[in-house]
């Protein structure tokens, strides 16, 4: 059968086809570091599970919700919303509402189509997450890239979002904390983002904040409709229970944003998905979200450690000029570029793939090859498995960028 050009253009997930991999190499007994993942590996709260274990008994979790979700859960969230981000609810109730998704790639999804017609652009923010210029695409969108690099932590300065401005650009997807980086954006930046959007008054914003609550360095991360509330009328903003409740695979997601938006975004979910799963979103409406906080400080504390250890192994191999600051998420991102290994390469090509597949076959360590983030000879390491394991991942890596 021939298939449609829409999803001949379609790239595979690169994140999953490693995770596959390196499961394979495990299943046949290799000793494999998998550095690849984007999961927190350990079980959700037990209030939280309590909760799921409890609505199992009714009859209604086990029914179709409604294509938007449960009217109780949406306005716990959009109160949630207020209250973590120190917002008024006059600014948000009667005009804002909720849609619960099936995991936050699908709320970006819904909320790409509910914006964007064809040839419409999109400015993404480079490193960004590797499906939002495959969403972009799926809807007829270009996306519109502005890099940065190691230098400034990978954060985007604010007068290049100027340059790619044009007459079609409609919306700007901004992911802070940032995957893959594994940093927020600053304060400054979000004010000055602030006086950029004052400039192109028909601009949205697609704030995808799905790491917002892990943050492991001071100051946590804030948001430009915080210093000017005006701009909430055009924003969009994602979030999902599953780095926060280490709930992945229960697939929950939301945006949040004003009634018409969300109004279209339901029509899309009801014509393809239908309503998210009724079980997760009745035990998360019964659930007290003052739990997060607490279940996230040892979380917090261990990729701290995590990211220390990494900051001191570079500092002793010599790789210091190739290290940053994470502050967020649990990412970072290897700058193949500026390591001895990489005088084996051509600089002017991308050997991504190439690197990351000899550290995997090599010395066993799996990490996602950074050209499908926007940042060639990068690769992305997640910074959530446990310390020793992520220690002797992390003494294979430097050998292998030190080598000549």
């Amino acid at each position: 059968m021939l298939l449609s050009s829409r999803v001949k253009g379609i790239h595979d997930s690169i994140t999953m086809k490693l995770n596959e991999k390196s499961q394979q190499l495990n299943d046949e007994g290799k000793v494999i570091y998998n550095l690849s993942g984007g999961q927190l590996p350990i079980k959700p709260l037990p209030e939280f599970v309590e909760k799921i274990h409890h609505q199992l008994n009714f009859l209604k979790s086990y029914q179709y919700s409604p294509s938007s979700g449960f009217l109780p859960l949406r306005k716990k969230l959009i109160k949630h919303l207020a209250e973590s981000r120190d917002l008024s609810m006059d600014l948000l109730e009667g005009s804002w509402d909720c849609i619960l998704s099936n995991g936050s790639k699908h709320s970006i999804y819904n909320a790409l189509g509910a914006l964007i017609d064809p040839g419409d652009e999109v400015i993404l923010l480079a490193p960004y997450w590797v499906s939002y210029p495959e969403m972009v695409k799926f809807w007829g969108g270009i996306p519109n890239v502005v890099k940065s690099n190691v230098f400034d932590a990978f954060v985007p300065a604010i007068e290049d979002l100027h340059k790619v401005m044009t007459p079609r650009t409609k919306a700007i997807i901004v992911n802070s904390p940032n995957n893959p980086s594994g940093v927020h954006y600053s304060e400054s930046w979000m004010r000055e983002f602030c006086l950029f959007l004052k400039q192109y008054p028909d601009l949205v914003v697609i704030s995808d904040e799905v790491y917002s609550e892990i943050s492991y360095f001071d100051p946590k991360p804030s948001y430009f409709y915080q210093y000017d509330n005006s701009l909430l009328s055009r924003t969009v903003i994602i979030q999902a229970i599953s780095k926060s409740l280490a709930s992945t695979g229960l697939r929950l997601g939301y945006a949040m944003a004003p009634k018409g938006v969300i109004s279209a975004m339901s029509r899309i979910q009801g014509q393809t998905t239908s309503g998210a799963n009724s079980l997760i979103q009745r035990a998360l409406m019964d659930f007290d979200l003052k739990y997060v906080e607490p279940f996230l400080v040892p979380v917090r504390n261990h990729i701290r450690l995590n990211a220390a250890f990494l900051r001191e192994k570079f500092r002793e191999a010599n790789l210091g000029h190739c290290w940053y600051q994470s502050t967020s998420a649990f990412y970072f991102m290897l700058d193949f570029s500026r390591t001895p290994m990489f005088k084996r390469f051509s600089p002017d090509e991308d050997h991504s793939y190439e690197i990351s597949d000899e550290l995997l076959n090599n010395e066993g360590v799996a990490v996602v090859p950074g050209v499908d983030f926007g940042i060639p000879n990068t690769a992305r390491i997640a910074l959530v498995i446990e310390e020793i394991p992520f220690q002797e991942a992390l003494t294979k890596i430097v050998r292998y960028l030190n080598r000549t």
